[in-house]
């Protein structure tokens, strides 16, 4: 038996829920093809073995700059290529953010996410941004920050300042990639979570459902997030939000079916990754948050507004997590145990 041989005869043995690093994806093609049932059971077992499978966290995203980005990213409603109705604005001061933050904590949520539409910050940004870290990681949150790529200096100074995740999306597979963005490649991504690993920050990493991908492309992203080194500590599955004046703008919604199946999916070969349910719960049924829970999603967005689209009322959660007889994550009940 030659070495490759033995590699797949390994990975054959390998029970599902093994944390793993060399899967292919035409093992996580199969993984999406098994029965729904099946699938959904195996991926709500391995949920189990790691996390409080009643327990959901509640995080917080503001948009701290808003617009003109000048990447091409063809479903964002702030890049500066396209048409949407959407006024650019300047970095928010941190008293402000740290007003949201207050709130944002006061309605349950444990960690508060900051985005700015930018290609990269400045340096001249970072002192400020540094201070907001500090200043919200005072409120008692879990920090997050996504503000397009990063070098290793900006990567160890926010490190530096508390930050505790850096959330940067691959979006999509490597293979289909060049049809949403033309103006950033899948490398520099990569090289941006690479200086946030060798920072010594957690990692937010997910993609994008209904960008004109096929099933093949699910299971190839799925693949990247899963054979990173390390696995990204929250994977954030998006439903497209469809922005007039996009190129996505007309996109087929997904089915909330094939949802559940990537939740599940993304569950097993990530085992103790925090799988959130991000954009597009505004437009999912309550019976089918509750089967991607059952899939293994254990985190999803609060408040009003994802950055610029909508998202279901606080109320509205509340209601959902008691009539399911869930719970939000709290400090002192987290959704992993410890």
């Amino acid at each position: 038996m030659n070495q490759i041989e033995r590699q797949q005869d390994a990975r054959a043995r390998a029970p599902l829920g093994t944390v793993r690093h060399d899967w292919t994806v035409e093992e996580i093609q199969g993984l999406f093809k098994l029965p729904f049932p099946e699938l959904v059971f195996t991926a709500q077992a391995i949920h189990r073995r790691t996390f409080d499978a009643s327990a959901v966290q509640m995080a917080q995203l503001l948009s701290i700059k808003t617009g003109g980005c000048p990447e091409d990213c063809g479903y964002c409603s702030q890049s500066a290529h396209f048409e949407t109705g959407l006024k650019a604005s300047k970095l928010m001061d941190t008293e402000a953010i740290l007003a949201e933050a207050r709130r944002a904590r006061d309605g349950g949520a444990t960690r508060f996410c900051m985005g700015a539409a930018w290609r990269s910050p400045k340096d001249r940004d970072m002192d400020e941004l540094c201070g907001t870290v500090s200043a919200v990681k005072g409120l008692g949150m879990e920090t997050c920050m996504t503000l397009g790529m990063l070098t290793a200096y900006q990567a160890q100074r926010l490190k530096e300042a508390g930050l505790d995740y850096y959330n940067h999306n691959l979006d999509t597979s490597p293979e289909h990639y060049g049809n949403i963005i033309t103006t950033r490649t899948y490398q520099d991504r990569l090289d941006t979570l690479a200086h946030v690993r060798e920072a010594g920050m957690a990692v937010c990493c997910g993609g994008i459902l209904g960008i004109g991908e096929g099933e093949v492309d699910r299971a190839s992203m799925l693949c990247q997030l899963a054979n990173l080194p390390a696995h990204p500590e929250s994977v954030p599955i998006n439903m497209l939000m469809q922005v007039e004046g996009t190129p996505l703008a007309n996109a087929k919604r997904v089915d909330a079916i094939d949802l559940v199946r990537t939740i599940a999916v993304a569950r097993i070969v990530m085992p103790e990754s925090v799988v959130r349910l991000s954009a597009g719960r505004e437009h999912m049924t309550d019976e089918a948050q509750a089967l991607c829970f059952m899939a293994g999603a254990n985190s999803i967005f609060v408040g009003d507004k994802l950055l610029t689209t909508a998202n279901p009322g606080r109320s509205k959660d509340e209601s959902l997590l008691d009539r399911l007889g869930m719970r939000a994550e709290t400090p002192d009940a987290p959704i992993k145990p410890v």
